[in-house]
């Protein structure tokens, strides 16, 4: 069955078309928003998708209209869909902290009270938003690549682990790492997920990469003066990449910090990197 949705707006964009939705998702039990650029190739036929998870705080919005990622999805002919981070709206858990709760769904199927009615950001993301777009929207089902940022960097790479026959490429904007050993993972598992560490290590892409590793090869780009590096912990997948001998480049970018003009500076190459696995 097609799943509905309403369209909220849409522009031109590169000879293509940038578009915003919202649907009710059964997953969530909430309305939730997700955006779709289709770039000029859509109009004769399906074409490859890549998605981008965004980082904590941010909606479907940050990534569409900060990382200047339409540009380079036109000329490679490569559609983006922008989820959300979390459910939102009244009736929905949340916390005064800027890193757990509303725009901090960490991409995770919550089991703990008060999370667990709307915090099934896991199944909405991997199930649920495909099935929609993919009934919806001339994409290739076939040629699926997998992006994002810090937290949403965490959430690509422990996806694109789990499933490596859907997930076609993948790649990373300082992702964080190794959540079970950082501020930002232990207290959202433990919130989300419960004290029972062993139902963390499907979310830690550390942890993933010593149990599986990624058939294809990993890209990741990380800001030598990112000033969450102590929190984001890339030494720890680096050096399971390293003992696994995973096939992958991480460029410490010297002079980058966090913020979305690093993503701007390296998005083409991660396109690119994309388009060229997806072809």
């Amino acid at each position: 069955m097609t799943l509905s949705y309403e369209t909220v707006s849409e522009n031109r964009s590169f000879g293509g078309v940038q578009g915003v939705y919202k649907h009710q998702s059964k997953a969530t039990g909430t309305e939730m928003t997700f955006a779709v650029y289709l770039p000029p190739a859509a109009e004769h036929g399906k074409v490859p998708v890549l998605w981008y998870l965004s980082g904590l705080t941010c909606t479907h919005e940050n990534a569409m209209t900060k990382a200047g990622a339409q540009e380079w999805a036109a000329e490679y002919g490569i559609a983006l869909i922008f989820p959300d981070t979390s459910p939102r709206g009244e009736g929905v858990a949340n916390d005064d902290a800027y890193d757990l709760g509303q725009g901090a769904g960490f991409y995770v199927d919550a089991t703990q009270e008060p999370w667990a009615p709307h915090f099934k950001m896991w199944h909405y993301v991997t199930h649920e938003l495909p099935e929609l777009v993919f009934g919806n929207f001339p994409l290739d089902r076939d040629a699926q690549g997998i992006t994002g940022h810090s937290m949403g960097g965490h959430g690509a790479l422990t996806i694109a682990m789990t499933f490596p026959e859907t997930y076609k490429s993948v790649s990373a904007f300082s992702p964080i790492a190794n959540p079970s050993a950082s501020d930002w993972g232990r207290k959202q598992f433990t919130a989300y997920l419960g004290s029972d560490r062993s139902t963390w290590a499907a979310h830690d892409s550390t942890l993933l990469m010593q149990e599986r590793g990624y058939p294809g090869e990993i890209l990741i780009d990380q800001g030598a003066s990112d000033n969450f590096l102590d929190l984001l912990k890339p030494r720890s997948l680096a050096a399971a990449m390293a003992a696994r001998r995973q096939p992958h480049v991480l460029r410490m970018q010297k002079g980058y910090d966090h913020s979305y003009f690093f993503v701007q500076t390296f998005m083409g190459d991660h396109i690119q990197w994309h388009a060229e696995r997806l072809a």
